[in-house]
């Protein structure tokens, strides 16, 4: 029987990859739903080498743009995520939700109800609303797989361990694109400069996330939601080969080391298939790279958005919606050339010790509009704030 699933994000990287990866097995799987914001023209590929016949566009320009273009009348194209009633009839073997920022919020929690199994490549949405996800996932009896790479290797440590007795659980962090340069030469690179990774394909905006590292303080609280572990026992370690994805000490003296290729697809691979062997990855281990870890602390006085982590309130609260919206609009305004590279981590540092914005600590979401809220908020101080 085939494998039924849908993909929120077919379009984007995390889309593309999994859809590679069911192009080889192609007669196992049957794609139920496709989504995308504005790319209808990778949409309309993709519906038609998977013989897809549900689709939804966000965006009413791009939605109105397929219509024109599409000729086949089995496809049912859908305008937004209230439709999923009427695309699942019962639910399906498992969701890719890999909608980025928090626009993938509200469809990742709609769509829970209609899955087996959901992975969710959405860390805004973890950040923000981890218990608003998790509540629904209990509610539903679906099961959850992270797909970052750090924190799918903590899950696969740990996922048939009963008994965690975890000490220690270590991120590991390339160090992104600015690892070797000097911080003195920071404000005179140039922005292909900043988003040029080392070792991954990425986007712009991850990769400004890498360069100040604030991508790894975003996937420390995660990982602190998601397996429900203080910010005490998670640490992050550099690791420029980006071989190692997560490192796991056990109060026995075990140490666990997850390691992998550089490349989504594996991770991704593995939220699919699960413990079934297939034969799609056959590289060897490499020596090299296990022969020269290079592992080492975080210079703080590089990076200084990692002691953010120290600030963080042990619960879930609003302050985590303040600080991701806040970082994503400083990006978003630093790539359109409006703020210099320096401003992202200065302005950052000011808004977050805002009493309007401490205060938040103490309040928990109780909905996706709440979160929504905050985040139109956080965009507005920041632009009425520093930007002329």
């Amino acid at each position: 029987m085939k494998k039924k699933i849908a993909i929120l994000g077919s379009t984007g990287s995390i889309g593309k990859a999994i859809l590679n990866i069911i192009l080889k097995d192609k007669k196992n799987f049957e794609i139920i739903l496709l989504s995308a914001n504005k790319n209808y023209k990778e949409l309309i590929k993709q519906t038609k080498k998977f013989k897809v016949k549900n689709v939804i566009i966000n965006d009413k320009h791009s939605y109105i743009k397929f219509k024109k273009i599409n000729k086949d009348k089995k496809i049912k194209i859908f305008t937004n995520f209230n439709n999923f009633k009427n695309i699942f009839k019962k639910k399906i073997d498992y969701t890719m939700s890999s909608i980025v920022g928090l626009k993938g919020l509200e469809p990742t929690i709609k769509i829970i109800k209609f899955t087996k199994v959901i992975a969710i490549a959405n860390k805004e949405s973890i950040i923000c609303a981890w218990h608003l996800i998790d509540k629904e996932l209990k509610k539903r009896k679906t099961r959850f797989i992270p797909v970052d790479s750090e924190h799918f290797s903590i899950w696969y440590a740990i996922k048939n361990n009963k008994n965690l007795n975890i000490d220690k659980i270590y991120l590991t962090a390339s160090g992104g694109p600015l690892l070797n340069i000097s911080k003195k030469k920071f404000n005179n690179l140039r922005i292909n400069e900043i988003t040029k990774h080392p070792n991954w394909q990425m986007g712009k905006k991850i990769s400004v996330d890498s360069s100040t590292m604030i991508n790894k303080v975003f996937e420390v609280i995660e990982a602190k939601k998601i397996f429900n572990i203080d910010y005490s026992k998670l640490n992050i370690l550099i690791h420029p080969k980006s071989y190692i994805h997560a490192i796991i000490k056990f109060n026995d003296g075990m140490i666990k080391l997850i390691a992998h290729d550089t490349t989504m697809e594996i991770p991704i691979y593995n939220t699919v298939y699960e413990d079934n062997v297939n034969k799609f990855f056959k590289s060897n281990i490499n020596i090299k790279k296990l022969n020269k870890l290079d592992l080492r602390n975080v210079d703080k006085k590089k990076f200084p958005l990692v002691k953010i982590l120290k600030t963080m309130p042990n619960s879930n609260s609003l302050f985590e919606t303040v600080l991701v919206s806040a970082n994503d609009e400083l990006v978003r305004l630093f790539l359109g050339k409006k703020i210099k590279y320096s401003q992202i981590i200065s302005i950052l540092n000011r808004l977050i010790k805002m009493k309007e914005f401490i205060k938040l600590k103490n309040i928990e979401p109780k909905s996706v509009s709440q979160v929504v809220k905050i985040n139109d908020y956080v965009r507005f101080k920041i632009n009425s704030l520093y930007i002329q």
